[in-house]
């Protein structure tokens, strides 16, 4: 057995079981442990540790120096510590909506936790068109428990600064203040652009000097507003989900940011499920009964997001002049603002950016993914342009199927 004490290194599957074993108190001493190294996304290792005489199970996730998409980012080990950290915070601020941390360890740089194996990825779970009726009411508890309670409206003004000291997070910031918000806005040699789709990103992407403009600001407000704790990359690959139960993991990126980031990211990754929906599924009853549910369920997030904020607003909050009339107001008008900025921002960079989702490349109709693509594209840069005007659920939907009316057309 290796020597989990001295100095990191990257567990394979066999330390994995050797590690559980010696250091978590989990698993009685006669089980009979087996692994799997599960991790699919673009950062980490993640090893499930099974007894198969019980089937207790447990996860541990392990954080290297490099990411596993390219060598290209270095990262700090510290983001296990940070992910460790918020999701024991969030635990506590919105109790049943992330997984349970068990231990953190900062030698081999992992975490045990939660495993929620009886749940599916959420993404995946769309793409293969599944509802999920009670996902609007438990995101908007979600985000409004952890975005809300972690502001300067509520904590003592010290006891926030202090957080973000805590959750300083540059390496995993630069990654998104690249990928989010500069790449996807000029022919970048990192950019990936489906070949059907370049043309209409260099007329009305690149060459938009109105967009880049605004994308510009957007850009700097990320870097400078500490207003919220957020998760950082909340995509419906960062949530797990079954009918009665939402579980946000995958933390790493949580910074204090814009609470809007959080709330922008759950709405276009719902916008490209309606995407893949719109273009996968033949059936025109169950393609329109399929859209209809993930119109509403972006609908009811954005009302049941603003609803949940001003009851927990006047419950909570603290900071006197916070208490004056029509601040309130104003405080989440320009988090609704910035909930459809960054959500065009997300449209747009999985487009044209590194990273893509599943929901547009897995449209194996080369002329159906282009549409595709072309409405995400012209909904995300309404939202970036338009987003003083995006008060309301109605005002998000409006978008949606103005994008699709205008592409309609223009394909007659």
């Amino acid at each position: 057995m290796k020597d989990f004490t001295k100095e990191y290194f990257t567990m394979t599957e066999e330390d994995a079981i050797d590690y559980a074993k010696a250091h978590l108190d989990l698993f009685d001493k006669d089980a009979n442990l087996q692994c799997k190294e599960i991790g699919d996304g673009n950062l980490n290792y993640v090893f499930k540790v099974v007894d198969s005489k019980t089937n207790q199970s447990v996860i541990i996730k392990q954080a290297g120096p490099v990411a596993r998409i390219s060598d290209e980012f270095k990262l700090s080990p510290d983001r296990n510590r940070i992910e460790s950290e918020i999701l024991q915070l969030q635990y506590k601020l919105a109790p049943g909506f992330v997984p349970e941390i068990y231990k953190y360890d900062p030698i081999m740089n992992c975490c045990a936790m939660e495993d929620l194996s009886d749940h599916e990825m959420m993404r995946a779970a769309l793409i293969a068109h599944k509802k999920f009726p009670l996902f609007a009411e438990h995101i908007s508890t979600f985000l409004v428990n952890t975005l809300l309670l972690t502001s300067d409206v509520v904590l003592e003004h010290k006891e926030k600064k202090a957080l973000v000291k805590s959750f300083i997070n540059p390496e995993l910031c630069e990654i998104s203040e690249d990928l989010v918000y500069s790449e996807p806005f000029y022919d970048c040699p990192r950019n990936d652009v489906f070949p059907g789709t370049r043309e209409f990103v260099q007329n009305t992407i690149w060459n938009d000097d109105a967009l880049l403009l605004e994308t510009a600001k957007l850009k700097f407000e990320f870097m400078t507003n500490a207003q919220s704790l957020v998760h950082g990359d909340l995509h419906t690959g960062s949530i797990f989900i079954k009918e009665d139960s939402t579980k946000v993991f995958d933390p790493e990126f949580a910074f204090y940011g814009p609470a809007g980031y959080d709330i922008g990211n759950v709405i276009a990754n719902l916008i490209f499920a309606y995407a893949n929906a719109n273009f996968t599924i033949e059936d025109e009853l169950k393609r329109k009964d399929y859209l209809d549910y993930l119109g509403n369920t972006i609908k009811d997030v954005i009302d049941l997001f603003n609803e949940k904020f001003i009851r927990t607003w006047d419950k909570h909050v603290t900071e006197s002049v916070a208490k004056y009339a029509g601040f309130k107001e104003y405080y989440l008008g320009n988090v609704i603002r910035d909930t459809a900025a960054v959500a065009g921002h997300e449209l747009i960079r999985r487009i044209v950016g590194l990273a893509h989702v599943k929901d547009i490349t897995s449209i194996s109709n080369a002329e159906a993914r282009v549409r595709a693509e072309k409405i995400c594209l012209t909904i995300g840069k309404t939202f970036i342009l338009s987003r003083e005007n995006m008060k309301t659920g109605a005002d998000f939907i409006d978008v949606i199927q103005s994008a699709e009316e205008q592409l309609l057309k223009e394909a007659e």
